[in-house]
Parts: C-alpha cells; structure tokens; sequence
C-alpha cells in the first residue's frame, strides 16, 4: 500500500471513530476534489460560539491540507482585525490564519503525510475547533463592530 493509501485509511478509520464517539462531531463527508484523484473529507462539529465548524482535510501526495471558515470578509476595522489574527497567529499549533476566497478569514495548515496519527488528527481537529471558537466572537466585534454586539 502507498504511503497516501496508508494515509486515507488511518484518517478514514480515525473519523468513523470520532463520527462514533465524540458527541461535537456531527458529520463526516467524504468525497473527492473534482477532476482530480485527491481525498477529501468534510468533518462538521457542533460549536458553541459558532453554530458549526467545518473542517475540510485534503490528503495530498505528500501532505495533509486543512482548513476551516472563520467569518466572512470584515466590513469594519480591517487592519485591526487583520492585526488581531496575526497576533493570533502566534500561539496557534500547525495552523494559521489567512485570506481566503472573497476575503473570507480561514484557519488553514498543512502536515506530512508521516507524521499523520490518531493523536495528531485528534490535535489538528481539535485546535481547528478550539482556535476558530476562541477567535470567533472578538473577530466578529471587530470586524462588524456596528452589526455584531455581544
């Protein structure tokens, strides 16, 4: 078996496990990336801040790619919120904040297919969620300071 079958077979049996026992984890999709023979899965998690996180895991030939929506494009105060995950950025674990499609702010990240595990799938989930929960509501307040009010 190739190392990227190994992969998809350890990530596959990881997720059906979580889809099983972990009461945050709502649904798990998998598909592929069209036109190309790429793995994809769609793990969406009930949250507390924010309604649903989803994160999208996209085994590569070498890396595991992820990435989660945070919010839409800020209306408001944009460098200071641009400043505010860049700070963010410094605490978080194999993951970054970025600008994505329309300006949209995503969590996104990468790891070497050999470094992938039950325990670094369970971290890398788990701190998509915890970074995106935590980074929610201030990015929110700042980015829609006139709109979102807590």
């Amino acid at each position: 078996m190739t190392a990227t079958g190994s992969a998809e077979s350890l990530i596959q049996k990881w997720l059906d496990d979580q889809r099983a026992d972990n009461p945050v984890v709502a649904d798990v999709e998998r598909g592929d990336v069209d036109g190309a023979d790429i793995a994809r899965w769609y793990v969406r998690m009930r949250g507390e801040e924010k309604l649903v996180t989803t994160v999208w895991l996209t085994l590569r030939e070498r890396t595991l790619h992820f990435e989660t929506y945070v919010m839409p494009a800020p209306e408001e105060n944009v460098a200071e919120l641009y400043e505010y995950l860049l700070r963010a950025n410094q605490r978080l674990y194999v993951m970054r904040f970025a600008i994505g499609p329309e300006d949209a702010i995503y969590l996104m990240g990468q790891l070497p297919v050999e470094a992938l595990s039950d325990d670094e799938l369970d971290r890398l989930l788990g701190a998509a969620y915890a970074h995106s929960e935590e980074c929610f509501p201030t990015g929110m307040r700042i980015g829609y300071a006139s709109k979102f009010r807590r």
